[in-house]
């Protein structure tokens, strides 16, 4: 991806065939355009952080793709929004479908908002879900309420704001879960990486709630286990999920990191990451451990914003 400011997407976000989730689908208002499939035109816009374009998915009637600069950010089907693309954004839906019983609602922050893919996610798998979502690109939001309008039943707030100063907002020991998913020019914020941006986030979750972001490395992986080990100064528990060649620091790709104070369901995670249509591998405990080799914590007088992706991560 390629932005300027708090923004969303996974830098190297790869479409694949999509997956439902069991609980049911949900559909959007029809307000807006939400006109996808083979009759429909491009929307391209002039945002905050690029050039924003909606790109009509060919094989689904109103579905589409968000592309900052050209760099894919979410993909939307307003007629199933349980149906997630992005495989990066599979393994965050696994992750919320996992950390309560099914369709029990949930207090939700999404820190960087693209085309509000997850949030409509929830929405539609847990209804009467409470979310919030920050997305500095103020431009950008409009785009996306426009052309891709939410669901008025929904209960999301969107708020204009940069992530760690949207998140200084919301109160106390509120959410179950929060999602990080925030890029600039298609790297992590230097302000996002650090064991104080994490304690904000900690201190926002309930007893037992989920933290789980959406981070971008590749070889050799320095950021990566710097994320993982700057977590576990936080948090008790940690998993990760991404595909093997990533592991293995053979691509530039997306990792998915869950933090959490209490175990979490691993058996299923790995079970679902592993039969997504572009199998992952899930890594928790001692492996994990030893996955970092040793990194530092990340703080804030030594954070460093995420590798830029190589030009060959969106071919």
């Amino acid at each position: 991806m390629a932005r300027r400011g708090a923004s969303s997407g996974g830098a190297t976000a790869r479409k694949r065939s999509g997956r439902r989730a069991d609980s049911g689908t949900g559909h959007e208002a029809g307000r807006g355009s939400g006109r996808g499939g083979r009759g429909a035109e491009p929307v391209a816009e002039q945002v905050d952080g690029g050039l924003a374009e909606l790109v009509p998915d060919r094989e689904r009637p109103r579905a589409w793709t968000l592309t900052l600069d050209g760099a894919p950010q979410s993909h939307v089907d307003l007629d199933d929004p349980t149906y997630l693309s992005f495989e990066y954004q599979r393994r965050i839906g696994h992750i919320a479908d996992l950390v309560a019983p099914p369709g029990q609602p949930l207090h939700v922050v999404h820190l960087g908002g693209g085309a509000f893919t997850l949030a409509r996610y929830i929405a539609a798998t847990r209804p009467r879900s409470t979310q919030q979502i920050v997305e500095t690109d103020e431009a950008l939001v409009r785009l996306v309420r426009r052309e891709l309008p939410l669901d008025p039943q929904a209960r999301i707030r969107v708020r204009a704001a940069d992530a760690r100063a949207g998140l200084g907002k919301v109160h106390d020991g509120w959410a179950d879960l929060v999602i990080a998913d925030v890029f600039s020019g298609a790297r992590t914020p230097a302000h996002l990486t650090s064991t104080e941006f994490l304690a904000e986030v900690r201190r926002v979750l309930k007893p037992g709630g989920s933290y789980v972001a959406n981070l971008a490395d590749g070889p050799p992986l320095a950021h990566l286990r710097g994320q993982i080990a700057t977590a576990a100064a936080v948090f008790p528990e940690l998993a990760l999920a991404a595909d093997p060649a990533v592991w293995r620091g053979r691509r530039f790709g997306n990792a998915v990191l869950l933090a959490s104070d209490l175990p979490p369901g691993l058996a299923e995670l790995t079970r679902r990451v592993a039969t997504d249509p572009h199998p992952g591998r899930v890594e928790h405990g001692r492996a994990l451990t030893d996955f970092t080799g040793g990194a530092a914590a990340v703080t804030d007088a030594d954070a460093r914003p995420s590798p830029a992706p190589p030009p060959s991560a969106f071919g």
